[in-house]
């Protein structure tokens, strides 16, 4: 048996593209505030279809290791890091 845990913490959006904003956001705060945080597997779904998973990072691997920070259906070039 594993000692790592996952936590699922149910939080409610009006449609699926305030879902993906609202789960970037706290998964970036997460991340600040912790190393366990796994921002590239975060996904949403729909309540009553929560066995469809909607992914919200691309987290296309990068040269060096890293994974592409930007949201799932970006236009620009991957990067680990987000433009400001």
């Amino acid at each position: 048996m594993t000692e790592r845990w996952v936590i699922h913490l149910p939080v409610t959006a009006p449609d699926l593209l305030r879902a993906r904003i609202l789960a970037r956001t706290a998964a970036r705060v997460l991340a600040r505030l912790s190393a366990r945080v796994e921002p590239g597997g975060v996904t949403v779904s729909a309540e009553d279809q929560q066995g469809v998973r909607h992914w919200v990072f691309c987290d296309r691997p990068l040269p060096g290791g890293a994974r592409c920070a930007l949201p799932t259906d970006h236009l620009s070039p991957c990067t680990h890091r987000l433009r400001r």
